[in-house]
């Protein structure tokens, strides 16, 4: 076990830490859970601001506890939808939001929630309580989680936005956004910057309004007409999103980006696809003539499961596709994943099971 070099402490005190994960009794991860607590160490050890430690106790204590309430539910499929908490029982949209949660949830999924009023409650409404889950946010004006949430006792409350948004974003699958106000918008950003930069696995992402509602229309009119011209967006950013006003299409854009793709691993440039089914040959000559552009050689191959994945035993079962992909082109994975799912070799679409996070 070894502390990292960003915390650096003597050997006396790296040897008590040690010390104490052991008669804790912590095995697994023990060299991780070694870092944090060096970390706190060094945290003292550079005089830190009461107030900046009473911020990194507090944002550790809040995701051990969202942790420990996403953990029995690892191997379910979530969705967050994201909307406003001001949208009220007879909105049409309030009506979208739990049509979709409904739909989602009839297919084996989760719903993931801010667990707040408006969208949030629409959408727990619609899931049913044993398919709802909520992180909740302590606001002067919003203190208590719906009523749905609340009654299953599946709900973690955040102090910091930051936190929440952490765990409503990392643990899905699948995102719905509901028009709402800044709140909205700013997890979407979010999710958008995630995508774009690659820091996130791709996920499909759904713009839902009421039917006839234009309210996402006015964001693309925004990027067509102002972020694409500057150039500080590219043309295709968009395309990774689905605006719609139909409820089945936004549920089965969720549940069809996982028909065949199933996750994917990084080793340097080289990036390894794990499929559901194996593809034919005709079908991977077809994607080395639409996907070429994206690679930085070579050509887009089966490949036979790598020694650290086995190592790790990370998706062994799994078909695989591997190519030198150029990272700078990320952002457009989502295109690559899509035609994947298009495959006649891809089985029909079905609840998959959760994907492993990306390494």
């Amino acid at each position: 076990m070894s502390t990292s070099s960003t915390n650096p402490v003597g050997g006396d005190v790296t040897d008590h830490i040690r010390a104490v994960i052991e008669e804790a009794g912590v095995a697994a991860n023990a060299d991780l859970v070694a870092r944090i607590l060096a970390t706190g160490v060094g945290l003292g050890l550079d005089a830190t601001d009461r107030l900046d430690l009473k911020i990194a106790s507090a944002a550790l204590t809040e995701m051990r506890s969202a942790f420990r309430l996403f953990a029995p539910y690892a191997d379910v499929p979530k969705v967050t939808i994201f909307g406003s908490a001001r949208t009220r029982a007879d909105d049409p949209l309030y009506r979208a939001a739990a049509a979709v949660a409904a739909a989602l949830a009839e297919q084996g999924w989760m719903v993931v929630t801010g667990a707040g009023p408006g969208i949030m409650q629409a959408a727990a409404e619609g899931a049913g309580p044993k398919r709802s889950l909520g992180v909740s946010i302590r606001l002067p004006f919003e203190e208590k989680p719906n009523a749905v949430i609340a009654e299953a006792d599946r709900v973690v409350a955040m102090k910091y936005f930051f936190t929440r948004k952490l765990m409503l974003v990392k643990e899905s699958r699948g995102f719905v956004c509901v028009p709402g106000g800044f709140g909205t918008l700013d997890e979407l950003f979010e999710l958008l910057t995630l995508q774009q930069t690659g820091k996130a696995e791709p996920t499909p992402i759904v713009l839902l309004d009421a039917p006839g509602g234009s309210f996402w229309q006015g964001l693309q009119r925004f990027a067509a007409e102002e972020l694409i011209p500057t150039g500080v967006i590219s043309p295709d950013d968009l395309d990774r999103v689905l605006v719609t006003d139909s409820v089945d299409a936004a549920a089965s854009e969720i549940t069809g980006f996982w028909r065949n793709y199933d996750s994917l691993r990084w080793f340097g440039s080289r990036l390894v696809l794990r499929l559901c089914a194996e593809p034919s040959d005709d079908e991977v000559a077809a994607l080395n003539d639409r996907f070429s552009t994206l690679l930085t050689g070579g050509r887009i191959e089966r490949a036979a499961v790598t020694e650290q994945e086995r190592r790790d035993d990370d998706r062994v079962d799994q078909p695989r596709l591997t190519m030198e992909f150029d990272r700078h082109r990320v952002g457009e994975l989502h295109q690559l994943i899509r035609a994947v799912n298009t495959f006649a070799s891809a089985p029909a679409a079905s609840p998959p099971e959760e994907p492993r996070a990306v390494r």
